[in-house]
């Protein structure tokens, strides 16, 4: 029985997107302590449990390498709901890094960059730095560092998942473009709220495309097929 729900992907989606929902009504109408202890973990646990039944290919280190990065933010997002503890708080960012250290050792791989598709996203990834630092310059004070390093490995995150492009099948690259590219909004969203100012339905907003953006990076890695297995077979002969 579970199983049959995690390898089917459709019964899997309502699943997940119904506690995805449940998790996001708990935010809107429920102190964070003690409901959202029960309601949150489950999202990147079902998200976890989901790849382990899924997972494809022989890359043992690859496997780990996505394995770390969904357990690390399992506990990121168990320290970051007391979100007015500065300790918490930090850690969490750290915990985040971590896993965007290892998205990135997932999404990479051996193949040569072309230089001509590096520089466009490279100027839209400097103008989205210069913009959120001049946004928020004067409100991160102590967490100027952490959070310079945060957008950094996300915008790392992005580049190497754009650069999976003829490398592995078309639906697992749209699918994990679109994941990081969601988080990426998530993560924006997120900085100007706790450091700037309110925006409208962010709640709601932060919080979707946060788990929509972590359910697309994993159905995307999932449906790699053999693409990386090959590529890297013909690169050794």
């Amino acid at each position: 029985m579970i199983k049959q729900l995690f390898s089917n992907h459709k019964l899997f989606a309502l699943l997940y997107f119904s506690m995805l929902l449940i998790d996001i009504l708990v935010k809107l109408n429920l102190p964070p302590f003690p409901f959202r202890l029960f309601s949150k973990p489950f999202i990147l646990l079902l998200l976890l449990v989901y790849y382990i039944f899924n997972k494809t290919g022989n890359n043992k280190r690859k496997q780990l390498w996505m394995f770390l990065a969904l357990i690390s933010f399992f506990v990121g997002d168990l320290l970051i709901i007391n979100n007015t503890n500065l300790i918490f708080v930090s850690i969490s960012l750290f915990v985040f890094s971590l896993g965007k250290i290892f998205f990135c050792l997932k999404f990479s791989h051996r193949k040569e960059y072309r230089i001509s598709r590096l520089i466009p996203l490279a100027v839209l990834l400097f103008c989205y730095i210069i913009f959120f630092t001049a946004l928020l310059l004067n409100d991160l004070k102590s967490f100027f560092i952490p959070a310079l390093i945060t957008f950094f490995l996300t915008l790392l995150m992005f580049q190497l998942a754009y650069l999976r492009k003829d490398v592995f099948n078309k639906k697992s690259y749209f699918y994990v473009l679109f994941g990081v590219f969601s988080y990426s909004i998530c993560e924006g969203m997120m900085a100007i709220k706790t450091f700037k100012f309110d925006l409208q339905f962010q709640d709601f907003f932060i919080m979707f495309l946060y788990g929509l953006g972590l359910y697309f990076v994993v159905f995307g890695i999932i449906n790699e097929k053999e693409d990386e297995h090959k590529l890297l077979e013909k690169q050794e002969v």
